[in-house]
């Protein structure tokens, strides 16, 4: 339990469904205990025991330091991804199983289904709310223990549920997308763990040096506007190259995609077909699902699109969909490659 609508809802319907219900709440930074209080408030008004489980230690070496080290790497993590896998999903679901529970919920707007003997994550059926992206990188021991009550429901059901229930959290807003951010500028963040990014040259394709950067975690690929550089047209970045701490830049042209290759694949519905297949790729959170094809490599994954996608950034997850939305695969994005470009590396 968050301290949210969503989770105060997600209990409240499963104690409608006659299950024994307790509560758990992450203590995970200083801004939890606020959340904790709301969890608590919660549980105290549906009759249910509360228990909150302090993982500051683990937070802090798996999901911060990986987050701020990533980024000093030129690359562009998800901490939501990560935290999931290591700490809601696996010490959390694993100190709820210490206090008796057989399963473990959560008010993410998601589904699953069950496919050849496989768990699989499926989007929540309100598409605005859809959390499956972040929730792809689940393994199958956590996902036939895990339980999903909103997935049916839009957000306006839920609030609608939480006010007939007369919940504390029914009007309570949308929390941040990066819980241990509060103000969502992660740049300023890692500044005040690393001190100045060291500058260095913002170069175009070709090797010319047209400008200079202030530190690689000042910049995303894609990003168009505070460059610095005059230019004939505008200017994206393309690459974060932390060998040589060098800004690659280009045309909107060159921002463009043909394939992508990922390491650390998690299998959802598919086991390793040993063959492509078909599947729509979600390469970042908010990245409408582009038609592909998948091949299992050495590496992990070559993902080719129908269309050439722009911005495709390493340190993200490629999600494979089916056409239904059930999750195939996921995959950490180690590169791109460019539509005017062949992959370099050995063997492709």
């Amino acid at each position: 339990m968050s301290g949210g609508v969503d989770s105060s809802v997600a209990a409240a319907l499963l104690l409608e469904q006659g299950y024994d219900v307790i509560g758990m709440t992450m203590h995970v930074t200083a801004a939890s205990a606020d959340a904790a209080a709301d969890a608590r408030r919660v549980a105290d008004g549906l009759g249910i025991p509360h228990y909150v489980a302090s993982y500051e230690d683990r937070f802090q070496r798996d999901v911060i330091r990986d987050f701020i080290a990533e980024y000093l790497a030129g690359r562009t993590p998800n901490p939501c991804f990560r935290c999931n896998r290591k700490v809601k999903f696996g010490a959390l679901l694993q100190e709820a199983m210490a206090h008796g529970a057989d399963c473990f919920a959560t008010g993410h707007y998601v589904r699953t289904v069950e496919r050849n003997g496989r768990v699989a994550v499926r989007r929540g059926r309100y598409l605005a709310k859809d959390q499956s992206y972040a929730l792809a990188g689940l393994r199958q021991d956590q996902l036939r223990r895990i339980r999903f009550p909103l997935g049916e429901y839009t957000k306006e059901e839920v609030r609608e549920k939480a006010r007939s229930l007369g919940l504390l959290t029914a009007g309570k807003a949308e929390s941040q997308e990066i819980c241990f951010v509060p103000d969502d500028d992660y740049r300023r963040f890692i500044l005040e763990r690393t001190g100045p990014g060291e500058p260095g040259p913002i170069v175009n394709r070709a090797g010319e040096v047209l400008g200079q950067h202030k530190g690689l975690m000042h910049y995303t690929v894609g990003q168009r506007k505070g460059l610095g550089i005059a230019a004939p047209r505008p200017l994206y970045v393309l690459e974060l190259d932390a060998a040589r701490n060098a800004v690659v830049v280009g045309y909107a042209e060159e921002t463009y995609f043909q394939k992508l290759i990922t390491s650390e694949v998690i299998w959802g519905a598919l086991e390793n077909p040993g063959r492509s297949f078909p599947c729509y790729a979600q390469i970042r959170y908010n990245h409408n699902p582009a038609p592909a094809m998948a091949q299992i490599t050495e590496e992990g994954l070559e993902v080719v699109f129908g269309k050439p996608e722009r911005a495709v950034a390493p340190g993200q997850w490629a999600v494979l969909y089916d056409e239904e939305g059930v999750v195939l695969a996921a995959g950490l994005i180690e590169r791109g490659v460019s539509v005017d470009k062949e992959d370099p590396s050995p063997g492709r």
